[in-house]
């Protein structure tokens, strides 16, 4: 059985699922298409409720120039350089999920933010 729902201005599509003796479940295919899920699957509890979602497969790696560029007009060269980057490329990633979980908290509480602006920040211009 499938059903379509809101969750403010968001539809939101629902199927019901069947969990085997073992706690396992089957992706509706459409699901998994629509998702784009592949081998992998990162699970969470948000609430009182268990987000299933494609894991993410970047790495941080797509900053890369820019961590890069920021270490080498710091003055960084050679193994030193090669650190300093390795360091800065670990830590991408969980800032960035950081991000993302309080832009989530603040949609799903209502809390007070208003625009894109309030969650992330006014880029500077250079």
């Amino acid at each position: 059985m499938s059903a379509t729902m809101t969750k403010g201005s968001v539809p939101m599509e629902m199927k019901k699922v069947s969990i085997s003796a073992k706690r396992q479940i089957t992706i509706p295919q459409k699901f998994f298409t629509m998702l784009g899920f592949d081998t992998e699957a990162e699970c969470m509890v948000r609430g009182n409720e268990l987000v299933l979602r494609p894991a993410k497969t970047n790495t941080g790696g797509e900053f890369a120039e820019q961590i890069l560029a920021d270490l080498i007009s710091q003055g960084y060269s050679g193994t030193e350089l090669l650190e300093r980057f390795k360091k800065a490329q670990k830590e991408v990633r969980p800032a960035v999920e950081a991000m993302l979980a309080e832009a989530e908290r603040a949609a799903d509480a209502g809390s007070g933010y208003e625009t894109y602006d309030d969650v992330f920040g006014v880029e500077e211009k250079e």
